[in-house]
């Protein structure tokens, strides 16, 4: 999950306005809609205590707000404003669990964090002989990434067998594999940058088949192969956007698994370390103002993720009571949801956080999470 694009609201001091609204589609009362939606939104937040310039910068966000295409298209909207300013204003894949506006210390962020978590980014590169095209694909449609250009001469070969066209030949060989080299480098590049978490490498057999042996093992590990479409204009189909939407969709099945597998190996009676596995709001909370998070465990409706936790303005202040915040240096702290506080330190401090939807599989309480290291006093 790209917990990154939470960064604009994770340091900024609230109260904040957290509204979840669906977008109408294109229909002949669209725009009446949204302006319906956006009072109501902006009406709901006026009685909760927000101000009127918090409440007039949402209503104008939300009033602006239009569907395109059909209704596959992105139909939910995430709003988060404070002090008469909207600071993220974001798009959801498919309408939101529930549409709702408040008023709270922190930004109602877990809702967000639901409607994201199968939103994998897969890098897709187009390659042939002389290079590669990467575009990026996520639930906001393809964008352009890049390109990259190798050595255009020689990259024929021919059919005849004299020896000097044998040197020609090994020439276009060479040519060949040194640019299958510099589009793995430009793709490791172009990954590490973008925010994907899984390549797909689409264009003739061969030469994509070179690229994927050049990657780095790393890398390779989440990088696919594709007998649809290429770099040549036309070659889009709709086997590719299927093969795109498989390959995103398995990699965020086995990573959720893989969290959970490595969860239960820590945190389960006869694990291989439970020191490196946390569950409970009193173990997560301490984790959390350690900067130990590495990935957040989170179940819609968790018993837990409701649970009272004591806030401050840092991602980092946070307590199970006010007291103990209080001691911390905090004089003013807040009352906040679990879930939106752990997952406000998870994003300030590099963490993943992944969404489990079934229960039965699930930390008890519905929050837990794998540990970066653990404390000494759990080695000794």
């Amino acid at each position: 999950m790209h917990l990154s694009l939470l960064q604009p609201i994770i340091d900024r001091p609230g109260p904040w306005a957290s509204v979840y609204a669906e977008v109408p589609h294109t229909t002949e009362d669209a725009a009446k809609q949204c302006e319906l939606s956006a009072d109501a939104a902006a009406r709901q937040l006026a009685e909760q205590g927000a101000d009127r310039a918090t409440c007039d910068a949402v209503r104008e966000a939300l009033a602006g707000v239009r569907a395109d295409g059909d209704g596959t298209a992105l139909s939910g909207h995430a709003v988060f404003a404070t002090d008469g300013e909207v600071v993220l204003d974001a798009p959801l894949s498919g309408r939101p669990a529930r549409s709702f506006a408040t008023w709270s210390p922190l930004p109602r962020i877990t809702p967000w964090a639901e409607a994201a978590a199968d939103d994998t980014r897969c890098l897709v590169v187009y390659v042939d002989r002389e290079g590669a095209d990467f575009a990026l694909h996520s639930d906001q449609g393809a964008r352009d990434a890049g390109t990259v250009d190798g050595l255009d001469w020689p990259i024929h070969r021919t059919s005849t067998a004299d020896w000097s066209e044998r040197h020609f030949q090994t020439a276009v060989e060479n040519t060949w594999d040194q640019n299958a080299g510099e589009i793995a480098e430009a793709a490791q590049r172009v990954f590490a940058s973008c925010g994907a978490k899984v390549m797909l490498l689409a264009g003739d057999p061969r030469e994509r088949r070179t690229v994927h042996e050049k990657l780095p093992e790393q890398l390779r590990a989440v990088t696919y192969e594709t007998d649809h479409g290429g770099r040549a204009a036309g070659s889009e189909s709709t086997a590719l956007e299927r093969d795109i939407a498989q390959v995103r969709a398995a990699y965020e099945r086995d990573h959720v698994a893989d969290v959970l597998d490595r969860f239960r190996a820590g945190a389960g009676v006869g694990g291989t370390d439970p020191a490196y596995a946390a569950t409970g709001v009193p173990a997560l909370v301490e984790a959390a103002r350690e900067h130990r998070i590495d990935t957040l465990i989170i179940t819609p409706g968790g018993a837990d993720a409701g649970r009272e936790v004591w806030v401050g303005p840092g991602a980092d202040q946070l307590a199970v009571r006010n007291s103990e915040l209080q001691y911390l240096g905090e004089t003013n702290p807040s009352a906040a949801r679990a879930d939106d506080a752990l997952l406000r330190s998870a994003a300030a401090n590099g963490a993943d956080a992944v969404v489990v939807r079934d229960p039965a599989e699930a930390p008890t309480g519905g929050l837990g999470a794998l540990l970066r290291w653990s404390t000494p006093t759990q080695h000794e």
